[in-house]
Parts: C-alpha cells; structure tokens; sequence
C-alpha cells in the first residue's frame, strides 16, 4: 500500500490508482465548471478559529447526540452511492466501520448493497436512510417500509434533485453502472434497478429524467408523513428560505448540503450557507452539514457555526477503494483525531463548549 495515509487528502490518489476510470471520474466529479466543488473547501479554510487557554483540556468528550441518539463524535458518513464500485463489500463494509466508530451512517437509495443486507451487516449501527422520492409513489412506500422494518431510525429526503446536474466527465466518458452490479434496493430486471446500465451520455442522468418526480413540492414532504412515523430530515437545504419553510412543514432536521456540489455550479459552499439556516430555525429543529469536510478543524468550524454533526462523502469512498472496512475506519480514525486535537488546543472540553465566538471569517482580520 505504500506511505500509510496520515490526512484525509492522502486516501485519493492510492485510491484513484485502484477504481475504475469510470468510478473516479463518477465519484470524483462535481457539476459543470465545478466551482461549488472548490469552494465547499476553500470556504473552510477562510475561516479562523479562535481558541480558548488554560482551560483544563485534561479529559475531552467528543460525544453529542443526533436526533436524539448518541454518537461518540460528531463526524458522520454521507449517503453515496454504488460503493461496491469501490470495493466488493461496499456499503457493508462501510456500515461496519460505522458502527465500530459509534457514528451514524445514511445509506444511498442508490446502494449496491439492499436495505436489509446492510442491516443484517451492523445491526447495532445507528443508520438513516436517504430517499430519492420517484414519479411511482409504491416504490417509495416500498423503501420507506422495508427501512422501518430493517431498523432504520431516520429518512433524510434529497430535495435538490428533481434533475439531474450536468456532470460533464461522466457525460464525456458515459458513466454506467457496471453490469456486474445493481441498485439493489429494487427488483432485479426493474428499470428502478436497472436503467443506470445505459451508456448513452450519463446512464444516471438518463435513469433521473425517467423515474425521479421534478413535480416534488412541500405537499410531498405531508404525504410522506402521513406513511411512517420514523423523523423526516431535508437534505438538500441552502437557503433561510427553505429552512423557515421545512420547519413550518414539521421536519425534524435539515442537512445543509449542495449535494457534493454535484447538481447547480455556483450555489454557496455549505459552511457558508450554515448560518443563515442556522439562524432561521432558531433551535426548532436540528441542523447537519455535508460537502467539503476534510479535516477535523472544518468539523470544529461547523459545530461552531451552529450544526449538530457534519457528514462526510468522498472521503468514505477513497478510504473504501484504499482498503475496504479498514481504510474506512483508518478515514473515521484519522477524522477523530483531528477533532479532538482542535477541541483540545482550542481549550473545549466537550462540544457543548464549541460555540459562535470561537470562529471568525479572515476578513475580520484584513486590515490588520
């Protein structure tokens, strides 16, 4: 394997060197010019923390609680999709090392691996379930039960897709799920299962456009409600706006997330649109945080900011292609580590301590 991996940075190329053409660049690729790609990192890094000292950092709690359930830190794992492109086990590989962390992981509606064998895999693993709502309303009930029944504890519905954001490399190169692999939460020989096997332009984009409603509306997230009493989080949120809206809809989370700046080029990166979402929920409700999280600061920065925990994607994904179960434990590892080095040089002995005075953009400091 070479150089043991010692930041998040470092899992990519090894696991470039081991994916499939068609994997990295599907995995990889962000939306058009992907300048949102960009930003949900650099946005990070204009931010300044600003530590606390002499605080006794002798013992450190990272622990917190998400929807009420306790994680023993506040760095989740994203929904992705088709793992086993990275890996044979895919995503059971990647809900053990989940549960071995005590995190919470949310499974992809577009998992290579089904509801139940992910389950079957960690059954003592705090999981959500991400749902895509399609044009057929009995697929999504389908989802929605067989995730109650497998012990699924939350749903956490896309909301930024009703297309499909055009991703130039996979239109260049005609991504298509191997034929070796299925969606697997579907029925074999289904076109919910089978239609991302086109290779003509995306096959994905192509299976988005047939089967996922564009009609979706708020009256969609009541419907939703009125089939399973499991807690329902938007993902997919950016905007005041939307998140005064969500709460008035009785959500019991938002994810603020540009979908790894996958679907429109040119929205605000997710720590930047945090505050404002922050601030329109007024503690009604939870909120979480994906895109662009690299590095145990940048969790600091979004729990200062006001999320509850952040959730991670591509780095799951490289760790997954490096090593399987293990690499995605040495990502979570590594991730812990540097969480807790910053809570411990930041003078935080838990992270109810983390809190807005902590943070500051660099242009507070600009004209010094």
């Amino acid at each position: 394997m070479g150089d043991v991996p010692v930041c998040i940075n470092d899992f990519e190329e090894p696991a470039r060197k081991s994916l499939t053409r068609n994997a990295y660049i599907y995995y990889s690729s962000g939306a058009d010019d992907q300048q949102t790609l960009k930003e949900n990192q650099n946005a990070f890094k204009r931010l300044r923390i600003r530590p606390r000292i002499l605080q006794n950092v002798s013992n450190i709690d990272m622990s917190t609680t998400v929807l009420g359930k306790k994680i023993d830190f506040p760095i989740c794992i994203a929904p992705t999709a088709m793992q086993r492109m990275a890996n044979p086990e895919g995503e059971l590989a990647t809900a053990q090392a989940a549960a071995e962390f005590g995190t919470c992981m949310i499974l992809s509606s577009w998992s290579t691996c089904s509801v139940e064998d992910v389950s079957n895999a960690a059954p003592r693993g705090l999981r959500w379930f991400q749902l895509y709502i399609y044009k057929d309303r009995n697929v999504v009930i389908d989802l929605v039960k067989r995730a109650e029944k497998a012990g699924y504890q939350a749903l956490a519905v896309t909301v930024d897709t009703p297309i499909l954001g055009q991703r130039r490399n996979d239109v260049r190169h005609k991504f298509a799920l191997p034929s070796e692999f299925s969606l697997a939460n579907y029925k074999k020989d289904d076109s919910h299962s089978e239609g991302v096997h086109s290779d003509k332009d995306s096959g994905l984009a192509a299976y988005v456009k047939n089967l996922i409603d564009p009609s979706l509306s708020w009256k969609d997230i009541d419907w939703l409600r009125t089939i399973t009493s499991l807690p329902i989080l938007l993902k997919g949120v950016l905007t005041k706006e939307a998140a005064i809206e969500a709460v008035k809809h009785g959500v019991d989370g938002i994810i603020v997330s540009n979908h790894g700046a996958r679907q429109l080029d040119g929205v605000t990166s997710t720590i930047e649109a945090l505050p404002e979402v922050v601030s329109a929920v007024n503690g009604k409700v939870e909120v979480f945080l994906d895109g662009g999280v690299r590095l145990g600061t940048d969790a600091f920065k979004a729990l200062a900011l006001g999320a509850k925990a952040v959730f991670i994607g591509r780095p799951i994904l490289w760790g997954l292609a490096y090593n399987g179960k293990e690499g995605v434990k040495q990502v979570l590892g590594i991730m812990r580590n540097e969480f807790e080095r910053c809570m411990t040089l930041s003078g935080c002995r838990n992270v109810q301590e983390i809190d807005r005075s902590m943070v500051a953009h660099e242009s507070q400091y600009s004209k010094l």
